[in-house]
């Protein structure tokens, strides 16, 4: 039985297989607000080479900005947020 771990994306928690990656995490998941915005002008974006090449994938994760998602496993507790140009503002 695979063993899950519990992480939360933008103040919603989520169940997720232990040992993917956060971007797989947020990509699989079924809701709302699994699009990535690129930081600098919130054009939606997504993880596109899933193998830290592109940077399409950036997110805050556990409080630090620009964090490739696709090179970060889940863990239990972890805190990801999508990142926007009207945080930046």
């Amino acid at each position: 039985m695979e063993t899950m771990v519990r992480i939360n994306v933008d103040g919603e928690d989520m169940l997720v297989p232990e040992g993917i990656s956060v971007a797989a995490a947020v990509l699989g998941h079924k809701h709302e607000k699994r699009v990535f915005h690129n930081a600098k002008d919130g054009s939606p974006r997504a993880p596109y080479c899933l193998m830290g090449v592109c940077f399409e994938c950036m997110m805050e994760i556990d409080g630090t900005e620009n964090v490739q998602s696709c090179l970060v496993p889940v863990r239990e507790g972890m805190v990801v947020k999508r990142q926007y140009k009207a945080d930046k503002e």
